[in-house]
């Protein structure tokens, strides 16, 4: 007869992708990990993970077995929660993915005043789709849309990816060019200028670049930092250029600290959605950080 403690096992190591770390969320020890997925693996009959050297990779077979036992296997963990004998009133937890400058702009300044807890998570937008859809996360704040049934998109904002640049940047020259309309001249004065950049991501150059160029960038910024709000805070300095999201730099624009110089030919607008399973117990938490959201972002 099967133990229901081997499926928790085996759900732990499909979230975590280590023995080690499916060991550390049940609390147990890892051989009792391995002895749970060892007899699971023997009742059904195949192997449920490819073992390398540093994660557990689910087989196919794995990844339908997962799929088959997670809904009511939650429903089980939910009902032993609802029903345990307890004299204290549980706060809910969420777990919310976006990305880290979105967060410092939008939601780090409220999240003290939240009446329940929260577990921010960064990282790339399809990672983030797929941990959704798994129940790792509970909302994200995503540009991009999935294609799962079980995944709802709710629209809520949008960004507009311009040029900024510090203040000593000659923008009369530059308006200038923009002005003759010669796309080689002014290619050559934008690539002339010191540029900044993240170590982690150069999609909002490329894409700006491609659509009022029509090619890819053949040239590496000057200065690679940690992320989209540390170029803000460099080009207040007064020096250098960079492609970013607008509503990054608002305040900043708005302060005269920085210059917004060009939105290209055609403008390259994101539309920013929540993202959340349709089937969701925390939809009351949800709706309360969406609502934050609208308020910061429109």
């Amino acid at each position: 007869m099967v133990n229901l403690e081997w499926y928790r096992t085996f759900k732990a190591i499909y979230l975590s992708g280590t023995l080690t770390g499916a060991a550390e969320t049940l609390f147990i020890s890892q051989p009792g990990v391995s002895l749970h997925l060892s007899s699971l693996e023997s009742y059904v009959g195949y192997k449920l993970f490819d073992r390398t050297a540093r994660r557990m990779i689910p087989t196919e077979r794995g990844k339908v077995f997962y799929n088959f036992i997670i809904e009511p296997l939650s429903k089980l963990e939910e009902a032993e929660k609802n029903f345990q004998k307890s004299t204290e009133k549980q706060t809910p937890t969420i777990s919310v993915g976006m990305c880290f400058e979105t967060f410092q702009i939008t939601l780090e300044q409220y999240i003290s005043t939240l009446p329940f807890n929260v577990i921010i998570q960064f990282g790339l937008y399809p990672e983030m789709l797929d941990n959704l859809e798994k129940g790792i996360l509970d909302l994200i704040i995503t540009p991009q849309k999935g294609t799962s049934p079980e995944i709802e998109h709710e629209a809520f904002s949008s960004e507009t990816i311009v040029l900024v640049g510090g203040n000593e940047i000659d923008d009369v020259r530059l308006n200038e060019i923009l002005a003759e309309n010669d796309d080689e001249k002014l290619e050559t004065w934008l690539k002339q200028q010191k540029w900044y950049g993240t170590t982690g991501d150069m999609e909002h150059l490329r894409k700006f670049w491609q659509l009022n160029f029509n090619k890819y960038p053949d040239f590496r910024p000057n200065y690679i930092v940690p992320n989209l709000n540390s170029i803000v805070r460099c080009l207040t300095s007064g020096k250098g250029l960079a492609i970013i999201p607008d509503f990054l730099c608002k305040k900043e624009v708005d302060n005269g600290q920085i210059k917004r110089l060009w939105e290209g030919k055609t403008k390259l607008i994101n539309t920013l959605s929540f993202g959340t399973r349709k089937k969701t117990m925390y939809a009351e938490e949800i709706d309360v950080i969406k609502k934050l959201f609208r308020e910061v972002m429109n």
